[in-house]
């Protein structure tokens, strides 16, 4: 049976999401920036970063899979929700949960980029660089972490996890 252990607390990740969102807010100023959380994983943080945002904006979804019910990603990143409104011409903030291997994130930012939107940006809460096989650069980084299998606020195992209030690693027995 897996075990979580805190690895940052939630007072800690709720500093640094008002961090970010001074950040995003000050970048984006006198602009509406979409913000496209990337499903499952990035919803709870999507969210108090958009109730810390007092700025006109829009939200969309994108889901992409590359782990299934696996610890490690398989490499192949599959949409399995795609996005309901055009990017052309609009500023674009990407809104991730964690970053780690690359793939999936490359895959969507190039993907976004060949639509042409004026701008696009990363902000991800966590990246996990010792694992990354693909380059990507983050914008608007919250911390980075080691190379544990995270979860909690937001981020699962096995859509297990999601809930807890801190971020947390399995200790597996």
């Amino acid at each position: 049976m897996d075990r979580h252990k805190v690895l940052i607390n939630r007072e800690h990740v709720k500093e640094k999401v008002a961090e970010l969102a001074a950040q995003v807010q000050r970048d984006y100023a006198d602009r509406t920036p979409l913000l496209i959380g990337v499903l499952k994983g990035s919803f709870v943080f999507l969210a108090d970063l958009v109730r810390a945002l007092d700025m006109p904006l829009e939200v969309e979804f994108i889901r992409l899979s590359s782990y299934g019910a696996a610890k490690e990603s398989s490499g192949e990143v599959k949409v399995i929700q795609n996005l309901n409104s055009s990017v052309e011409g609009r500023d674009v903030l990407v809104i991730e949960d964690i970053e780690d291997t690359g793939l999936s994130l490359s895959f969507l930012l190039n993907t976004l980029r060949d639509q042409k939107p004026s701008s696009v940006r990363l902000c991800a809460l966590l990246d996990k660089p010792s694992r990354r096989k693909t380059p990507v650069e983050i914008d608007y980084l919250g911390f980075t972490v080691p190379d544990r299998f995270i979860v909690g606020y937001g981020i699962d195992f096995n859509e297990q996890y999601r809930n807890l209030p801190d971020i947390c690693y399995l200790e597996e027995d």
